[in-house]
């Protein structure tokens, strides 16, 4: 019997309060686009990651599906899967843990999104396909470390099938489509290179990563990391009861986030900030509404106000100003929308 593995509890990582944020308002809502994280390394980054995975309660599948299929969602099942419905109409399940896959910066397109065996193809007339690295990140999350020294071809790639929810291998004429809905999570240091334009906005939320200054919090660090080298599982009961809560949370505002009403009103403040901070396209006013929502399913309202959207419009813009060097990153908060337009003008008053 393999021996269990404790990730480090969600609620003990001490700062980085907008990378937890983005990571989950995602996990409540995935199609908000996944989260870019830039700035500095070993500030605990891949730990939230890892840490959000483990926090969640495990997900049902399919017994033996190579993608990890819903049992109860037919609608987004793989071939295979669709077929021993059909016939049998019922699946022998299993439940696991959500995943973490991690997207090496060498990787091959092969690698990402998998191999047809054409000979079979063509000789056979079978579709034999070898999965890659989008099918193992299936209904789980995908990480890409330094994704901006990524091939831009592999970005846009992983960006469809996050957005689109499937990965579809075309080689001459013969093509094959599976699930491939996962939450994308990568990180970048400006200063090595940057995303084209076109690529930063299909990312849904961006977060500055910095190092904290306060010595307290830095000692603090020191000594729960310690402690939990020292004995995983004894440290991670500690903080038990508080990401059990947090995941009843979490899963809560999952089940209510389409019930929480949007008014014209809020739609209008989100318009008029995308206007005012000269962004291009709509595609970060359809992103800010979708965080505010989840924002608000979060904390259990039954509607978003313009706290929510204070509170997440500056994951939202942060990568789409232009204007905005990744410098001045860290200053561009909640505040700044406040200044940028006075809440009663946001409200439509």
């Amino acid at each position: 019997m393999s021996k269990r593995v404790y990730p480090y509890p969600f609620t003990a990582i001490i700062g980085q309060e907008d990378m937890k944020l983005g990571l989950i308002l995602n996990i409540i809502d995935p199609k908000i686009g996944g989260v870019l994280a830039f700035g500095e390394k070993g500030t605990a980054k891949s730990t939230a990651v890892r840490a959000m995975a483990g926090l969640l309660p495990e997900i049902g599948t399919v017994k033996g599906c190579r993608y990890g299929c819903d049992p109860k969602d037919q609608s987004k099942m793989c071939e295979e899967c669709k077929e021993k419905f059909s016939g049998a109409g019922v699946f022998e399940t299993e439940k696991r843990s959500m995943k973490v896959v991690d997207l090496p910066v060498s990787a091959t397109e092969d690698r990402v999104v998998g191999t047809l065996d054409l000979e079979e193809a063509i000789h056979n007339g079978k579709k034999r396909f070898e999965p890659g690295i989008l099918a193992d990140a299936n209904r789980g999350i995908l990480y890409v470390d330094e994704v901006n020294l990524l091939d831009d071809h592999i970005v846009d790639l992983l960006l469809d099938s996050a957005a689109m929810g499937v990965n579809t291998v075309e080689r001459e004429g013969i093509s094959y489509s599976h699930p491939a809905s996962f939450i994308l999570v990568g990180t970048m240091n400006p200063e090595e290179g940057e995303l084209r334009p076109q690529l930063l906005d299909r990312f849904g939320l961006s977060v500055r990563i910095s190092s904290i200054t306060d010595p307290q919090e830095r000692v603090k660090i020191i000594k729960y990391r310690n402690e939990y080298d020292a004995d995983p599982e004894k440290f991670s009961e500690k903080f038990k009861d508080s990401d059990a809560e947090l995941a009843k949370k979490i899963v809560s505002a999952r089940q209510r986030l389409y019930d929480v009403e949007i008014s014209d009103e809020i739609l209008l403040s989100i318009a008029k900030v995308s206007v005012a901070l000269e962004i291009e396209g709509h595609r970060s006013d359809l992103t800010l509404m979708k965080a505010a929502r989840a924002y608000a399913a979060f904390n259990e309202k039954t509607s978003v106000d313009i706290e929510d959207i204070k509170k997440t419009a500056s994951l939202v813009y942060l990568h789409r100003m232009r204007s905005l060097p990744f410098e001045q990153a860290k200053e561009f908060d909640s505040s700044v929308i406040g200044e940028i337009i006075g809440a009663k003008e946001v409200a439509g008053e």
